[in-house]
Protein backbone atom coordinates (compact mmCIF):
# COMPACT_ATOMS: atom_id res chain seq x y z
CA UNK A 1 0.00 0.00 0.00
CA UNK A 2 1.37 3.78 -0.52
CA UNK A 3 -0.45 6.62 1.08
CA UNK A 4 -1.84 8.75 -1.27
CA UNK A 5 -3.20 11.48 1.04
CA UNK A 6 -4.38 12.08 4.84
CA UNK A 7 -6.43 14.37 6.42
CA UNK A 8 -6.51 15.47 10.07
CA UNK A 9 -9.03 17.21 12.54
CA UNK A 10 -9.77 18.31 15.70
CA UNK A 11 -6.17 17.59 16.92
CA UNK A 12 -4.29 20.39 18.75
CA UNK A 13 -3.71 23.11 16.73
CA UNK A 14 -5.93 21.09 13.78
CA UNK A 15 -9.41 21.92 13.39
CA UNK A 16 -9.63 20.60 10.41
CA UNK A 17 -6.14 20.20 8.11
CA UNK A 18 -8.24 19.83 4.67
CA UNK A 19 -7.11 17.29 2.44
CA UNK A 20 -3.23 16.60 2.03
CA UNK A 21 -2.01 14.63 -1.07
CA UNK A 22 1.13 12.87 -0.85
CA UNK A 23 4.09 11.94 -3.10
CA UNK A 24 6.71 9.07 -2.19
CA UNK A 25 8.50 12.15 -0.84
CA UNK A 26 6.55 15.05 0.62
CA UNK A 27 7.30 18.10 1.87
CA UNK A 28 5.76 20.03 4.70
CA UNK A 29 6.98 23.70 4.79
CA UNK A 30 6.08 26.48 7.30
CA UNK A 31 7.74 28.85 10.36
CA UNK A 32 8.05 28.04 13.67
CA UNK A 33 4.72 27.11 15.34
CA UNK A 34 2.55 26.84 12.60
CA UNK A 35 1.37 23.01 13.62
CA UNK A 36 3.97 21.44 11.26
CA UNK A 37 4.64 18.62 14.16
CA UNK A 38 1.12 18.22 14.86
CA UNK A 39 0.36 16.85 11.80
CA UNK A 40 2.67 14.12 11.94
CA UNK A 41 2.14 13.48 15.38
CA UNK A 42 -1.48 12.66 14.67
CA UNK A 43 -0.83 10.71 11.55
CA UNK A 44 1.49 8.60 13.35
CA UNK A 45 -0.84 7.62 16.14
CA UNK A 46 -3.03 5.38 13.66
CA UNK A 47 -0.14 2.60 13.43
CA UNK A 48 2.68 3.86 15.56
CA UNK A 49 5.50 1.62 14.52
CA UNK A 50 6.55 1.21 18.27
CA UNK A 51 3.61 -0.71 19.66
CA UNK A 52 -0.60 -1.12 19.48
CA UNK A 53 -3.07 1.87 19.26
CA UNK A 54 -4.04 3.47 22.01
CA UNK A 55 -6.77 6.04 22.88
CA UNK A 56 -5.90 9.55 22.73
CA UNK A 57 -6.03 11.63 25.74
CA UNK A 58 -8.49 14.38 24.67
CA UNK A 59 -7.44 16.60 27.90
CA UNK A 60 -3.98 16.72 25.28
CA UNK A 61 -4.78 16.63 21.93
CA UNK A 62 -8.17 18.21 22.02
CA UNK A 63 -8.75 21.91 20.61
CA UNK A 64 -8.00 23.87 23.82
CA UNK A 65 -10.30 26.60 22.45
CA UNK A 66 -12.74 23.81 22.56
CA UNK A 67 -15.30 22.39 25.14
CA UNK A 68 -13.88 18.87 26.62
CA UNK A 69 -17.50 18.01 26.31
CA UNK A 70 -17.32 18.33 22.73
CA UNK A 71 -14.96 15.18 22.33
CA UNK A 72 -15.80 11.63 22.44
CA UNK A 73 -14.32 8.23 21.32
CA UNK A 74 -15.58 8.65 18.08
CA UNK A 75 -14.94 12.39 17.47
CA UNK A 76 -12.24 12.16 14.22
CA UNK A 77 -8.65 12.56 14.48
CA UNK A 78 -7.00 11.00 11.18
CA UNK A 79 -8.31 9.69 7.81
CA UNK A 80 -6.15 8.21 5.50
CA UNK A 81 -6.59 7.13 1.42
CA UNK A 82 -4.44 4.33 0.32
CA UNK A 83 -3.48 3.25 -2.74
CA UNK A 84 -3.09 -0.66 -3.15
CA UNK A 85 -0.63 -2.81 -5.59
CA UNK A 86 -2.07 -4.94 -8.22
CA UNK A 87 -1.04 -7.83 -6.00
CA UNK A 88 -3.47 -6.46 -3.07
CA UNK A 89 -6.28 -5.73 -5.10
CA UNK A 90 -6.34 -9.63 -6.37
CA UNK A 91 -5.76 -10.34 -3.08
CA UNK A 92 -8.89 -8.29 -1.97
CA UNK A 93 -11.23 -9.16 -5.04
CA UNK A 94 -10.66 -13.49 -3.59
CA UNK A 95 -11.72 -12.61 -0.40
CA UNK A 96 -14.83 -9.87 -1.67
CA UNK A 97 -15.36 -10.21 -4.94
CA UNK A 98 -17.77 -7.47 -5.23
CA UNK A 99 -14.29 -5.41 -4.71
CA UNK A 100 -13.25 -5.93 -8.27
CA UNK A 101 -13.32 -2.56 -8.90
CA UNK A 102 -11.36 -1.08 -6.16
CA UNK A 103 -7.73 0.85 -5.79
CA UNK A 104 -7.98 2.52 -3.33
CA UNK A 105 -8.66 1.95 0.31
CA UNK A 106 -9.12 4.13 3.49
CA UNK A 107 -8.57 3.70 7.29
CA UNK A 108 -9.24 6.51 10.25
CA UNK A 109 -9.20 6.68 13.95
CA UNK A 110 -10.70 8.58 16.26
CA UNK A 111 -9.86 9.69 20.18
CA UNK A 112 -10.93 6.00 20.93
CA UNK A 113 -8.12 3.09 20.16
CA UNK A 114 -10.30 1.74 17.65
CA UNK A 115 -9.54 2.23 13.83
CA UNK A 116 -12.15 1.67 11.11
CA UNK A 117 -11.46 0.95 7.25
CA UNK A 118 -13.08 1.68 3.51
CA UNK A 119 -13.21 0.78 0.38
CA UNK A 120 -13.35 3.72 -1.76
CA UNK A 121 -15.66 2.69 -4.76
CA UNK A 122 -17.15 -0.46 -3.65
CA UNK A 123 -20.62 -0.73 -4.81
CA UNK A 124 -23.95 -1.42 -3.16
CA UNK A 125 -24.50 -5.52 -3.10
CA UNK A 126 -27.28 -6.02 -6.25
CA UNK A 127 -28.23 -8.85 -8.23
CA UNK A 128 -29.36 -9.21 -11.87
CA UNK A 129 -33.19 -9.17 -10.23
CA UNK A 130 -34.65 -9.85 -14.24
CA UNK A 131 -32.11 -12.69 -14.41
CA UNK A 132 -32.97 -14.29 -11.15
CA UNK A 133 -37.14 -14.48 -11.67
CA UNK A 134 -36.59 -15.71 -15.38
CA UNK A 135 -34.55 -18.62 -13.33
CA UNK A 136 -37.27 -18.83 -10.99
CA UNK A 137 -40.25 -18.78 -13.32
CA UNK A 138 -38.37 -21.59 -15.49
CA UNK A 139 -37.31 -23.96 -12.24
CA UNK A 140 -41.18 -24.22 -11.01
CA UNK A 141 -42.82 -25.48 -14.25
CA UNK A 142 -39.71 -27.37 -14.69
CA UNK A 143 -40.67 -29.15 -11.15
CA UNK A 144 -44.17 -29.60 -11.98
CA UNK A 145 -43.47 -31.69 -15.36
CA UNK A 146 -41.56 -33.83 -13.37
CA UNK A 147 -44.14 -34.40 -11.00
CA UNK A 148 -46.64 -35.16 -13.63
CA UNK A 149 -44.27 -38.32 -14.40
CA UNK A 150 -44.78 -39.45 -10.46
CA UNK A 151 -47.90 -41.88 -8.91
CA UNK A 152 -50.42 -39.59 -7.39
CA UNK A 153 -49.15 -40.38 -4.01
CA UNK A 154 -46.13 -39.15 -4.83
CA UNK A 155 -47.10 -35.88 -7.36
CA UNK A 156 -49.16 -34.32 -4.64
CA UNK A 157 -46.46 -33.30 -2.04
CA UNK A 158 -44.01 -32.20 -5.19
CA UNK A 159 -46.41 -29.84 -6.21
CA UNK A 160 -46.87 -28.61 -3.22
CA UNK A 161 -43.28 -28.12 -2.86
CA UNK A 162 -43.30 -26.07 -6.36
CA UNK A 163 -46.05 -23.84 -4.92
CA UNK A 164 -43.71 -22.99 -1.55
CA UNK A 165 -40.40 -22.48 -3.34
CA UNK A 166 -42.19 -20.11 -5.98
CA UNK A 167 -43.70 -17.57 -2.56
CA UNK A 168 -40.46 -18.31 -0.39
CA UNK A 169 -38.45 -16.99 -3.43
CA UNK A 170 -39.95 -13.81 -4.12
CA UNK A 171 -37.80 -10.97 -4.25
CA UNK A 172 -36.83 -8.37 -1.54
CA UNK A 173 -35.03 -5.37 -1.74
CA UNK A 174 -33.35 -6.73 1.54
CA UNK A 175 -31.46 -8.97 -0.32
CA UNK A 176 -29.62 -10.27 3.01
CA UNK A 177 -33.37 -11.08 4.15
CA UNK A 178 -34.05 -12.68 0.75
CA UNK A 179 -31.14 -14.92 0.51
CA UNK A 180 -31.62 -16.65 4.06
CA UNK A 181 -35.01 -17.40 2.83
CA UNK A 182 -34.14 -18.16 -0.21
CA UNK A 183 -31.01 -20.70 0.69
CA UNK A 184 -33.75 -22.53 3.14
CA UNK A 185 -36.68 -22.84 -0.07
CA UNK A 186 -33.78 -24.26 -1.97
CA UNK A 187 -32.65 -27.12 0.31
CA UNK A 188 -36.22 -27.55 0.67
CA UNK A 189 -37.15 -28.21 -3.11
CA UNK A 190 -34.01 -30.15 -3.19
CA UNK A 191 -35.20 -32.20 -0.27
CA UNK A 192 -38.77 -32.82 -1.42
CA UNK A 193 -37.63 -33.85 -5.47
CA UNK A 194 -34.74 -36.25 -3.15
CA UNK A 195 -38.40 -37.80 -1.35
CA UNK A 196 -40.18 -37.98 -4.51
CA UNK A 197 -37.58 -39.44 -6.26
CA UNK A 198 -37.56 -37.40 -9.36
CA UNK A 199 -35.03 -35.50 -11.22
CA UNK A 200 -34.60 -32.15 -13.28
CA UNK A 201 -33.69 -31.72 -16.43
CA UNK A 202 -30.07 -30.43 -17.07
CA UNK A 203 -30.84 -26.88 -17.61
CA UNK A 204 -33.46 -26.63 -15.07
CA UNK A 205 -31.02 -28.45 -12.31
CA UNK A 206 -28.29 -25.88 -13.63
CA UNK A 207 -30.93 -23.11 -12.57
CA UNK A 208 -31.11 -24.40 -9.36
CA UNK A 209 -27.31 -24.74 -8.72
CA UNK A 210 -26.72 -20.91 -9.47
CA UNK A 211 -29.43 -19.60 -6.94
CA UNK A 212 -27.82 -21.47 -4.40
CA UNK A 213 -24.83 -19.88 -5.15
CA UNK A 214 -26.39 -16.48 -5.70
CA UNK A 215 -28.08 -16.70 -2.17
CA UNK A 216 -24.79 -18.19 -0.87
CA UNK A 217 -22.71 -15.16 -1.94
CA UNK A 218 -25.32 -12.42 -0.72
CA UNK A 219 -25.30 -14.23 3.04
CA UNK A 220 -21.53 -14.29 3.34
CA UNK A 221 -21.09 -10.77 1.97
CA UNK A 222 -21.56 -9.02 5.91
CA UNK A 223 -19.02 -11.57 6.61
CA UNK A 224 -16.42 -10.99 3.93
CA UNK A 225 -16.55 -7.46 3.76
CA UNK A 226 -15.89 -7.95 7.79
CA UNK A 227 -12.59 -9.84 6.72
CA UNK A 228 -11.78 -7.02 4.01
CA UNK A 229 -11.88 -4.47 6.41
CA UNK A 230 -10.02 -6.31 8.70
CA UNK A 231 -7.15 -7.62 6.55
CA UNK A 232 -7.23 -3.52 5.27
CA UNK A 233 -6.24 -2.48 9.06
CA UNK A 234 -3.84 -5.36 9.32
CA UNK A 235 -1.85 -4.40 6.02
CA UNK A 236 -1.42 -0.62 6.91
CA UNK A 237 2.26 0.40 6.57
CA UNK A 238 3.67 1.48 9.99
CA UNK A 239 4.58 5.05 10.96
CA UNK A 240 7.90 5.55 12.61
CA UNK A 241 7.21 9.13 13.91
CA UNK A 242 11.37 10.75 14.71
CA UNK A 243 11.50 14.13 16.12
CA UNK A 244 14.59 13.55 18.37
CA UNK A 245 17.34 11.69 16.24
CA UNK A 246 19.73 9.29 17.90
CA UNK A 247 23.22 10.36 18.11
CA UNK A 248 26.02 7.44 17.81
CA UNK A 249 28.94 7.55 20.64
CA UNK A 250 32.39 7.68 18.90
CA UNK A 251 33.66 4.55 21.79
CA UNK A 252 31.27 1.89 23.26
CA UNK A 253 32.60 -1.39 24.92
CA UNK A 254 31.59 -4.60 23.25
CA UNK A 255 31.31 -6.74 26.17
CA UNK A 256 29.13 -4.22 28.08
CA UNK A 257 27.21 -4.27 24.55
CA UNK A 258 26.60 -7.93 25.13
CA UNK A 259 25.78 -7.93 28.60
CA UNK A 260 23.49 -5.50 27.98
CA UNK A 261 21.74 -7.34 25.11
CA UNK A 262 21.57 -10.32 27.37
CA UNK A 263 19.78 -8.85 29.80
CA UNK A 264 17.19 -6.79 27.62
CA UNK A 265 18.72 -3.51 28.93
CA UNK A 266 20.33 -1.78 26.23
CA UNK A 267 20.45 1.65 26.46
CA UNK A 268 20.01 4.51 23.49
CA UNK A 269 23.79 4.73 22.84
CA UNK A 270 24.27 0.72 22.68
CA UNK A 271 21.17 -0.04 20.50
CA UNK A 272 22.71 3.05 18.45
CA UNK A 273 26.16 0.80 18.41
CA UNK A 274 24.27 -2.32 17.33
CA UNK A 275 22.79 -0.46 14.45
CA UNK A 276 26.63 1.10 13.41
CA UNK A 277 27.34 -2.87 13.52
CA UNK A 278 25.04 -4.10 11.24
CA UNK A 279 24.92 -1.20 9.12
CA UNK A 280 28.69 -1.84 8.71
CA UNK A 281 28.29 -5.55 8.73
CA UNK A 282 29.92 -6.58 11.40
CA UNK A 283 29.04 -8.66 14.39
CA UNK A 284 29.65 -8.03 17.78
CA UNK A 285 29.54 -11.51 19.23
CA UNK A 286 32.48 -12.56 16.60
CA UNK A 287 34.89 -9.52 17.49
CA UNK A 288 34.66 -10.98 21.17
CA UNK A 289 35.25 -13.87 20.58
CA UNK A 290 38.02 -13.25 18.49
CA UNK A 291 39.63 -10.92 21.23
CA UNK A 292 38.80 -13.89 24.09
CA UNK A 293 40.91 -16.09 21.21
CA UNK A 294 43.70 -14.05 20.79
CA UNK A 295 43.06 -13.66 17.29
CA UNK A 296 44.03 -10.07 16.40
CA UNK A 297 44.46 -10.54 12.96
CA UNK A 298 41.23 -11.56 11.58
CA UNK A 299 39.80 -8.50 14.28
CA UNK A 300 41.63 -6.06 12.15
CA UNK A 301 41.15 -7.32 9.22
CA UNK A 302 37.00 -7.28 9.59
CA UNK A 303 37.13 -3.42 10.90
CA UNK A 304 39.18 -2.74 8.13
CA UNK A 305 37.01 -3.84 4.98
CA UNK A 306 34.00 -2.66 7.23
CA UNK A 307 35.46 1.17 7.11
CA UNK A 308 36.17 0.91 4.00
CA UNK A 309 33.23 0.34 3.13
CA UNK A 310 31.57 2.40 5.88
CA UNK A 311 33.76 5.54 3.89
CA UNK A 312 32.80 4.81 0.37
CA UNK A 313 29.24 5.06 1.56
CA UNK A 314 30.27 8.29 3.30
CA UNK A 315 31.66 9.96 0.30
CA UNK A 316 28.68 9.19 -1.94
CA UNK A 317 26.15 10.70 0.20
CA UNK A 318 28.49 13.28 2.02
CA UNK A 319 29.75 15.82 -0.67
CA UNK A 320 31.06 18.84 2.06
CA UNK A 321 34.59 17.19 1.79
CA UNK A 322 35.66 13.29 1.14
CA UNK A 323 35.87 11.89 4.67
CA UNK A 324 37.59 8.45 5.66
CA UNK A 325 35.96 6.25 8.32
CA UNK A 326 37.81 3.89 10.45
CA UNK A 327 36.77 1.39 13.00
CA UNK A 328 39.69 0.72 15.37
CA UNK A 329 39.91 -2.09 18.08
CA UNK A 330 41.36 -1.89 21.76
CA UNK A 331 40.76 -5.14 23.35
CA UNK A 332 36.84 -4.81 23.65
CA UNK A 333 36.37 -1.13 22.87
CA UNK A 334 35.06 0.05 19.58
CA UNK A 335 36.28 3.27 18.20
CA UNK A 336 34.46 4.73 15.53
CA UNK A 337 37.26 7.63 13.99
CA UNK A 338 37.02 9.78 11.34
CA UNK A 339 40.09 11.82 9.55
CA UNK A 340 39.85 14.13 6.78
CA UNK A 341 42.89 12.67 3.85
CA UNK A 342 42.44 15.99 1.96
CA UNK A 343 43.52 18.32 4.64
CA UNK A 344 46.68 19.89 5.39
CA UNK A 345 46.90 17.29 8.22
CA UNK A 346 45.14 14.21 8.10
CA UNK A 347 44.00 14.53 11.84
CA UNK A 348 41.99 11.41 13.21
CA UNK A 349 39.30 12.05 16.21
CA UNK A 350 36.37 10.00 17.69
CA UNK A 351 33.11 10.60 15.77
CA UNK A 352 31.74 12.80 18.61
CA UNK A 353 34.58 15.24 18.18
CA UNK A 354 33.19 15.86 14.59
CA UNK A 355 30.96 19.00 13.31
CA UNK A 356 27.04 18.15 14.92
CA UNK A 357 26.17 18.18 11.50
CA UNK A 358 28.36 15.27 10.04
CA UNK A 359 27.67 13.16 13.67
CA UNK A 360 23.60 14.21 12.55
CA UNK A 361 24.21 13.21 8.94
CA UNK A 362 26.17 9.89 9.92
CA UNK A 363 23.70 8.96 12.76
CA UNK A 364 20.96 9.11 10.43
CA UNK A 365 22.22 7.28 7.42
CA UNK A 366 23.24 4.54 10.02
CA UNK A 367 19.94 4.72 12.30
CA UNK A 368 17.51 5.23 9.34
CA UNK A 369 18.85 3.59 6.06
CA UNK A 370 20.98 0.82 7.50
CA UNK A 371 18.79 0.21 9.86
CA UNK A 372 15.35 0.03 8.20
CA UNK A 373 16.28 -1.75 5.79
CA UNK A 374 16.08 -4.54 8.14
CA UNK A 375 13.38 -3.67 9.75
CA UNK A 376 11.45 -3.84 6.97
CA UNK A 377 12.18 -7.42 6.16
CA UNK A 378 10.15 -9.52 4.00
CA UNK A 379 7.43 -7.08 4.16
CA UNK A 380 8.82 -5.00 1.97
CA UNK A 381 9.63 -1.39 2.36
CA UNK A 382 6.06 -0.08 1.29
CA UNK A 383 5.19 -1.49 5.30
CA UNK A 384 7.07 1.76 6.79
CA UNK A 385 6.33 5.18 6.20
CA UNK A 386 8.85 7.79 7.90
CA UNK A 387 7.66 10.48 9.86
CA UNK A 388 10.80 12.73 9.84
CA UNK A 389 10.31 16.46 12.13
CA UNK A 390 12.61 18.84 10.98
CA UNK A 391 15.76 16.38 9.66
CA UNK A 392 19.02 17.98 8.77
CA UNK A 393 18.56 20.99 11.46
CA UNK A 394 22.11 21.32 12.04
CA UNK A 395 22.95 20.60 8.90
CA UNK A 396 24.74 23.61 6.59
CA UNK A 397 22.76 24.61 3.57
CA UNK A 398 24.43 22.33 0.67
CA UNK A 399 24.77 19.23 3.33
CA UNK A 400 20.62 19.88 3.84
CA UNK A 401 20.99 19.43 -0.16
CA UNK A 402 23.03 16.05 0.00
CA UNK A 403 20.34 14.75 2.64
CA UNK A 404 17.60 15.58 -0.23
CA UNK A 405 19.29 13.53 -2.16
CA UNK A 406 19.52 10.80 0.14
CA UNK A 407 15.95 10.61 0.42
CA UNK A 408 15.41 10.34 -3.15
CA UNK A 409 18.10 8.19 -3.69
CA UNK A 410 18.54 5.51 -0.73
CA UNK A 411 15.10 5.53 0.34
CA UNK A 412 12.12 2.95 -1.07
CA UNK A 413 9.79 3.69 1.77
CA UNK A 414 7.67 6.95 1.63
CA UNK A 415 8.67 10.05 3.50
CA UNK A 416 6.72 12.99 4.91
CA UNK A 417 8.89 15.49 6.57
CA UNK A 418 8.52 19.07 8.39
CA UNK A 419 11.10 21.96 7.57
CA UNK A 420 11.18 25.58 7.70
CA UNK A 421 14.68 25.86 5.84
CA UNK A 422 14.59 26.74 2.57
CA UNK A 423 17.19 24.48 1.92
CA UNK A 424 15.58 21.47 2.11
CA UNK A 425 12.94 22.44 -0.53
CA UNK A 426 13.43 19.94 -3.12
CA UNK A 427 14.23 21.26 -6.59
CA UNK A 428 12.19 19.40 -8.66
CA UNK A 429 9.84 20.73 -11.30
CA UNK A 430 6.78 19.11 -9.31
CA UNK A 431 8.17 19.76 -5.70
CA UNK A 432 5.49 18.16 -3.60
CA UNK A 433 5.33 21.07 -1.13
CA UNK A 434 2.58 21.90 0.96
CA UNK A 435 2.64 25.34 2.72
CA UNK A 436 1.60 24.56 6.60
CA UNK A 437 -0.38 27.84 7.96
CA UNK A 438 -1.88 28.62 11.18
CA UNK A 439 -4.42 31.54 11.13
CA UNK A 440 -6.73 32.77 13.97
CA UNK A 441 -9.74 30.48 14.17
CA UNK A 442 -8.93 28.39 11.21
CA UNK A 443 -6.22 26.96 13.12
CA UNK A 444 -3.25 24.99 10.96
CA UNK A 445 -3.94 24.41 7.77
CA UNK A 446 -2.31 23.46 4.34
CA UNK A 447 -1.90 24.38 0.89
CA UNK A 448 0.20 23.69 -1.90
CA UNK A 449 1.70 26.17 -4.21
CA UNK A 450 2.82 25.36 -8.18
CA UNK A 451 6.54 25.77 -7.94
CA UNK A 452 7.86 24.69 -11.49
CA UNK A 453 7.59 28.43 -12.72
CA UNK A 454 9.48 29.84 -10.19
CA UNK A 455 13.36 29.58 -9.65
CA UNK A 456 15.92 31.05 -7.75
CA UNK A 457 15.53 33.29 -4.56
CA UNK A 458 12.00 34.37 -5.94
CA UNK A 459 11.13 30.76 -5.35
CA UNK A 460 11.85 31.21 -1.63
CA UNK A 461 10.15 34.15 -1.58
CA UNK A 462 7.20 32.79 -2.51
CA UNK A 463 7.02 30.05 -0.06
CA UNK A 464 8.02 31.89 3.19
CA UNK A 465 6.22 35.02 1.86
CA UNK A 466 9.40 37.15 1.88
CA UNK A 467 10.02 40.44 0.38
CA UNK A 468 12.51 40.20 -2.94
CA UNK A 469 13.77 43.97 -2.35
CA UNK A 470 17.26 44.12 -0.47
CA UNK A 471 16.97 45.90 2.80
CA UNK A 472 17.12 49.26 2.71
CA UNK A 473 20.27 49.60 4.43
CA UNK A 474 21.86 47.63 1.74
CA UNK A 475 23.01 49.70 -1.61
CA UNK A 476 22.13 48.64 -4.96
CA UNK A 477 25.28 47.92 -6.23
CA UNK A 478 25.97 46.24 -3.28
CA UNK A 479 23.13 44.35 -3.07
CA UNK A 480 24.17 42.93 -6.69
CA UNK A 481 27.38 41.57 -5.71
CA UNK A 482 26.07 39.47 -3.00
CA UNK A 483 26.71 35.72 -3.28
CA UNK A 484 23.33 33.75 -3.82
CA UNK A 485 23.54 31.53 -1.37
CA UNK A 486 24.33 33.87 1.54
CA UNK A 487 21.71 36.29 -0.39
CA UNK A 488 19.05 33.34 0.06
CA UNK A 489 20.35 33.00 3.96
CA UNK A 490 19.85 36.30 4.66
CA UNK A 491 16.17 36.05 3.17
CA UNK A 492 15.22 32.69 5.07
CA UNK A 493 16.98 34.43 8.44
Amino acid sequence: MRLASFQITHFRSINDSGPIELSRITTILGRNDTGKSNLLRALHSLNPAEGPVSALSPIKNFPRHRRLSECTADTPVVHTRWRLEPQEQAELVRMLPRASGVSHVTAGRGYGPARWAGLEGLGDLSIDVGDAKGKIRKIVPAVKAAAEKLADELRAPLEQAADAFDGAMILNPDLLKWSEGAQLALAALRQALAAAGAELADKPAQMVTELEELSLSIVSDGPALARAKAWILERLPRFVFVDEYPALQGRQNIADYLSSEARDHLSSAQRSFGTLCRAAGLDPRELHALHERGDQATRNQLVNRAGAAMTAEIRRLWKDRPLKVRFNLDGDEFDTLVSDPGGAYEVEVGLDERSRGFQWFFAFHVAFFAGLRGEAGEQGDGAIVLLLDEPGLHLHPRSQADLLAHFEQDFAQQIVYTTHSPFMVPAGEKAPVRIAQLEGGAGTTLSSRELAAIGGNARIGALFDLAQEPPAAVSESAAATVPAEPAVAAAAA
